[in-house]
């Protein structure tokens, strides 16, 4: 696919996914979902992946400031909302609990986990994305916003299911109900996000968890823990989840990972993972 508003590579195991239209604040359109979800799927289709990092553009002036103001402009005049994608987009995901397939929580069924640097602004639909990422890192002064009711609109991209999730609830309400401007440092304290410092740092901090991820955490134990918490979190009940996780440990103790586990800690090395991601 021809990229014009994102960028991608992989190096050591990390895919590095970058929102990359900063004349624009990296302003969302029809175009760059549509590359975002290629790359998320590339990146799932790679063995060599065990983790993405999705990041603003490299001056951390913005992560994404939600939707493009021309393409809203473009829906008043229509009197309806366009997401503006084409027929077909890639559709990541390999978890098939149909609870997950919707944007953007198709997220959450990806194989690999996905590490948001909110290294600038994040508004709206960039806030959504972010939400549904497995883990994030904000820049302390960083602003960020869920913008729907300062335009006259519902909460959108199910935020406010995610969000309530994903932080103290009483500040998930406020944020969605006021609309205001928060910075990183209180996302932080309403556990959101982890501080990643300044805005350079920010990235630099995904990266190094990253890397770490790759280094030290079995592939396969990766994999099934993020469908146990992606599965807890849709329909999972505790007795459920206690269940599931007796049915996966049964299987994992079967494995070359946790062979090598046990091997690597009895001997005081680092691990030699073997298994695909």
């Amino acid at each position: 696919m021809e990229q014009k508003a994102t960028t991608y590579r992989v190096s050591g195991g990390v895919a590095w996914l970058a929102l990359s239209r900063p004349h624009r604040h990296n302003a969302w359109t029809g175009r760059m979902h549509a590359e975002y979800r290629w790359c998320c799927a590339t990146a799932e289709a790679d063995p060599s992946v065990r983790v993405i990092v999705v990041h603003g553009d490299p001056e951390g002036n913005a992560f994404c400031v939600g939707a493009d103001t021309k393409a809203l402009e473009g829906h008043v005049e229509r009197g309806a909302y366009s997401d503006g994608l084409p027929d077909k987009v890639a559709d990541p995901g390999i978890n098939p609990n149909p609870l997950l397939h919707a944007d953007f929580a198709w997220q959450l069924a990806l194989r690999v986990p996905i590490v948001a640097a909110i290294n600038g602004a994040c508004a709206g639909v960039g806030l959504a994305l972010a939400a549904f990422a497995d883990l994030r890192f904000v820049a302390d002064d960083a602003t960020l916003t869920t913008a729907a009711p300062r335009l006259g609109l519902p909460a959108e991209c199910g935020l406010s299911w995610i969000l309530p999730r994903v932080m103290h609830r009483m500040v998930a309400t406020d944020l969605l109900l006021s609309g205001r401007r928060f910075s990183g440092s209180e996302a932080v304290g309403a556990g959101f996000a982890i501080s990643g410092g300044d805005r350079t740092q920010t990235v630099e901090r995904a990266g190094a968890w990253a890397r770490n991820l790759v280094e030290f955490a079995s592939p396969s134990s990766v994999i099934m823990t993020k469908t146990q918490l992606s599965n807890d979190l849709v329909h999972n009940d505790l007795a459920s989840s206690v269940r599931e996780a007796d049915l996966l440990l049964a299987e994992a103790m079967k494995s070359a990972d946790y062979r090598e586990g046990v091997a690597a800690l009895s001997q005081r090395r680092g691990p030699r993972w073997s298994s695909p991601g």
